[in-house]
């Protein structure tokens, strides 16, 4: 399949900046250097000394709002002032290749394509993967696809549950019609979010294996990062289901709660665990408001569940490993109720 050309038409580029951000400057670098697209890079400055290094180009715009706005926050704010009608979102320690940008935003104007994930690489030789987009849990766990696995395996375009928020595309009018990000997730788990909803508008999230891109990543291990990655998995799992399909899933949903309890306990990051669960009770409204939102723009005429993965096989590196026989019984169990799940 040929890239567009998007010489003409543009593309806009978002990168978010916080913190000392090391690869910055490649970064932005990488990106305008690819080839056969015309583009902007919208840089959002969270509150980053890097933005100083990177490098002095009229097709970079610095967006300050002041604070840190968070992933979601910032992510929209430079989607709200984007020139072009493409929206590329590339985290600040992914470079990509010079036509991945090009490959990545052929697919999007397929028909019935929502959003399109590129194949994010670890660093070194081998090319290994960090994520082929992701998989999405029906307890709304998710991690990154195929983590470590050879990249020589996974060469086929394919529809997936979810995108990597880590390098991802999608025409600014699907965008909207999300919203955007949801601001009160402010990082973590707003990609499983929005492929979803993406899911329920009868659009499908693929996976373009010629868009490559090399994260520099480390998994860290914050205390403060498993409260956002628990809370905002709870409000996925609170608000993208309807209510009865909450209830159907709460007999496995409550024990698998109490087992996240125990790896907090001896993680050290049981008091972030249970704040999770005050902020859900403390902004009930909110969650039975954004049901609400949510059912109201899903459109889709088959079952967007068909995409939710059964077991639960997340890598040990994320620090939240599932023993194979319970795994075998949530996949067991969502077997027998999932033809009932909206």
């Amino acid at each position: 399949m040929p890239m567009p050309n998007h010489a003409t038409t543009g593309l806009s580029v978002i990168v978010l900046a916080y913190g000392p951000e090391p690869q910055l400057a490649d970064c932005v670098r990488a990106i305008l250097d690819s080839r056969d697209v015309a583009l902007e890079v919208l840089l959002v400055d969270n509150g980053s000394e890097a933005v100083g290094t990177v490098p002095a180009d009229s097709r970079v715009r610095v967006l300050s709002p002041g604070r840190n706005s968070g992933f979601a926050g910032g992510c929209n704010l430079a989607a709200e002032v984007a020139t072009f009608a493409t929206l590329v979102f590339v985290n600040s320690d992914v470079v990509v290749q010079p036509d991945a940008i090009g490959f990545l935003t052929s697919r999007i104007d397929e028909d019935g394509v929502g959003l399109v994930t590129g194949a994010v690489l670890l660093p070194g030789p081998d090319q290994l993967v960090n994520s082929i987009g992701n998989p999405i849990h029906y307890l709304m766990f998710s991690w990154a696809g195929d983590y470590g696995e050879r990249f020589s395996q996974h060469r086929a375009g394919e529809a997936i549950a979810g995108i990597s928020g880590a390098f991802f595309a999608c025409r600014r009018e699907h965008w909207r019609a999300l919203g955007g990000f949801d601001e009160e997730y402010f990082a973590y788990a707003e990609d499983a979010d929005i492929s979803l909803r993406t899911w329920q508008m009868g659009k499908a999230v693929v996976f373009e294996p010629r868009a490559i891109g090399v994260h520099h990543y480390q998994f860290t291990k914050s205390n403060q990062k498993w409260f956002w990655l628990e809370r905002n998995r709870l409000i996925n799992l609170l608000t993208l289901y309807d209510a009865r399909s909450t209830l159907l899933l709460l007999p496995v949903a409550l024990p698998v709660e109490v087992g996240v309890l125990f790896f907090a306990l001896r993680g050290g990051w049981a008091r972030e665990k249970l704040e999770s669960w005050r902020w859900l009770w403390r902004h009930r409204r909110y969650l039975r408001d954004r049901r609400r939102r949510v059912a109201t723009s899903s459109t889709a005429t088959t079952s967007w569940t068909s995409v939710l993965s059964g077991e639960m096989n997340i890598p040990r590196e994320f620090g939240l490993g599932v023993p194979a026989p319970v795994s075998r019984i949530l996949g067991r169990y969502w077997n027998v109720v999932k033809s009932h799940v909206h």
